[in-house]
């Protein structure tokens, strides 16, 4: 397998040295697998509802029987209301949704780990990444984005706003910046307003800081306030949080840390 390099770069934007890439990176793009990795992780968080199956049948409703000028319809003993049957007040329901009914979409380990494998490869096309609507200088900026391990202790959301200037990918964040209007149901819902997904920075976790909330990734701490970012580390890549919607070639920030992970752990094979 031949040997890929990438540039690393200082928080001020100044290249540092060529590293060397893990064989991750190599790694063939498939987006059928992604497809399918994406969807499982979408439905895994799924949760079944239905009525209870006995809802409107706790009835001691019989039919008169033909012959007696009425609809056959179960009737209850006192009286000539209908009961029962869908089409009758407090009846049953024709077709309920049954909470019995799988919803999560299982994938094979293995695969799971491909798509995550591919998914990553495919942060280092520009040709993806530009397709997915991510705005960069496309001559300036190479791909992957790797940053000197001072990027992991920031802790300001002005320094990593910095950060993402001199790197040249701050047009992406003012793309995240406006949203829209969920069209449907979903408006009514809780889920009234979409946002664009803007860039993702993995790191490696070492960098952590207390809070009143537990222990957090300092890096964490100062992005989560820029719109569209997403925060990650290494050992908790998955398919969805690198290609979403299914489609590969999400704008990535790399530390050299999380890089170095990727190299010696032999992560996702």
């Amino acid at each position: 397998m031949r040997k890929v390099e990438a540039q690393l770069l200082s928080i001020k934007g100044e290249p540092i040295r060529r590293v060397e890439l893990p064989p991750i990176f190599q790694e063939a793009i498939r987006t059928d697998i992604i497809k399918r990795a994406v969807i499982s992780h979408i439905t895994a968080r799924l949760q079944p509802w239905g009525a209870n199956p006995l809802a409107g049948m706790r009835t001691t409703a019989e039919t008169w029987g033909k012959g007696r000028g009425v609809a056959r319809v179960p009737r209850i003993k006192t009286g000539r209301r209908a009961a029962l049957v869908p089409h009758a007040v407090g009846g049953r329901r024709a077709h309920p949704p049954t909470p019995q009914k799988i919803l999560h979409e299982k994938i094979n380990a293995k695969e799971r780990k491909l798509a995550i494998r591919s998914a990553i490869a495919a942060t280092a096309k520009k040709e993806l990444v530009s397709r997915r609507g991510h705005r960069f200088d496309m001559e300036k900026v190479d791909l992957p984005i790797i940053l000197e391990e001072k990027f992991e202790t920031l802790r300001k959301t002005a320094e990593i706003a910095e950060v993402l200037k001199n790197i040249g990918v701050w047009d992406d964040i003012l793309r995240s910046k406006s949203k829209k209007i969920r069209a449907g149901k979903g408006k009514m819902r809780g889920r009234k307003y979409k946002r664009k997904k803007g860039p993702l920075i993995v790191i490696s976790g070492d960098n952590t800081v207390t809070t009143p909330a537990g222990t957090k990734p300092t890096t964490l701490l100062a992005a989560r306030n820029l719109p569209g970012i997403d925060v990650c580390i290494v050992h908790n890549l998955n398919a969805e949080i690198l290609a979403p919607g299914a489609a590969p070639g999400r704008l990535t920030i790399y530390s050299e840390p999380a890089i170095e992970k990727l190299r010696e752990e032999n992560l996702f094979w």
